[in-house]
C-alpha cells in the first residue's frame, strides 16, 4: 500500500490506502472543527472565507483564514521536499515512513491533549492539523499519481460526475470509469465516516481522538516499511 507508486499500483491498493487516510482525514477535520470551529482541511473554504473577510476589512479573521492555508501548503510543501530527496537516494519505504512520522506527531499531539497541554486546543490545533494534513495529503497524491487524494473532496465529487458521465455515455473506457467511480466513492465516503467517528470519539475521549488516528497509521507505517526492506536485494 505504502511501497509501490504510480502505474504500479493496483486499483486494490488505492482503495485501502484512500480509505485509511480518508477516514483519518476525516476523522481529524471534524475534530479540528468541534474544537475550534474552523476546518483544517477545508481550503476552499478557508480561502473563500479570507476573500469575504477580507472585502469587508475584517483584517484579523482574514488572517487567521490564511494562516491556515499557508500551514497547510507549509506541510505539503516540506512532505514534497522530504519525498523527493529520498526517491533521489533510492530510499526503500520513503512513503512509509512519512506515514510513521505523520503517525508519531499524531500520537505526540494526543499525548499532549491529555496532559492539558494547549496545543490540542484553539488555533495552535488547527495548525497542527492543517499541517498534518498537507504532510499527509502530499504523500497520497505524490504515491498514487493524483488518483487519490484524502482531503480534496471537491476534486473528488467533480471527477465522480465525469465518471458518471462517461458510463452514462458508454464510451470505450467504462471499466476505468467504473473504476474511478468506486474510488471516489470509497474515498468521499471514508472521509464522512471518519468525520462522524472523530467526532464522537472525541465527544467521549477528548484529545484521545489523535491516539486513536495515530495507531492504525503507525501499525500500517511500520508494517510496510519492513516489507520494504525486506524487498532489499
Amino acid at each position: 500500500m505504502l511501497i509501490h507508486e504510480g502505474d504500479a499500483r493496483s486499483a486494490a491498493i488505492d482503495l485501502r490506502l484512500a480509505a485509511l487516510l480518508s477516514a483519518v482525514a476525516g476523522a481529524l477535520n471534524a475534530t479540528g472543527f468541534e474544537v475550534a470551529g474552523l476546518f483544517s482541511a477545508n481550503m476552499t473554504g478557508n480561502l473563500s472565507a479570507f476573500a469575504d473577510a477580507l472585502a469587508v476589512g475584517r483584517w484579523g479573521p482574514a488572517l487567521l483564514f490564511l494562516s491556515v492555508v499557508a500551514v497547510f501548503v507549509c506541510g505539503a510543501t516540506l512532505s514534497g521536499i522530504v519525498m523527493e530527496h529520498g526517491r533521489k537516494r533510492r530510499v526503500r519505504g520513503i512513503y512509509a515512513a512519512m506515514i510513521l512520522v505523520e503517525a508519531g506527531l499524531l500520537v505526540a499531539l494526543g499525548l499532549a491533549g491529555s496532559g492539558g497541554s494547549g496545543v490540542a486546543t484553539g488555533m495552535p490545533l488547527i495548525f497542527c492539523l492543517g499541517f498534518l494534513l498537507g504532510w499527509q495529503n502530499a504523500v497520497s497524491t505524490r504515491i498514487s499519481a493524483a488518483r487519490v487524494r484524502t482531503t480534496h473532496v471537491s476534486g473528488m465529487a467533480t471527477d465522480m460526475g465525469l465518471a458518471l458521465a462517461g458510463l452514462w455515455v458508454r464510451s470505450e473506457r467504462n471499466a476505468l470509469h467504473r473504476s474511478q467511480l468506486l474510488l471516489h466513492a470509497v474515498t468521499i465516503s471514508a472521509f464522512i465516516a471518519g468525520g462522524v467517528a472523530g467526532t464522537l470519539c472525541h465527544l467521549v475521549l477528548g484529545a484521545v481522538v489523535f491516539l486513536v488516528c495515530g495507531v492504525p497509521l503507525a501499525v500500517v507505517g511500520a508494517s510496510e516499511l519492513l516489507r520494504a526492506r525486506r524487498a532489499l536485494p
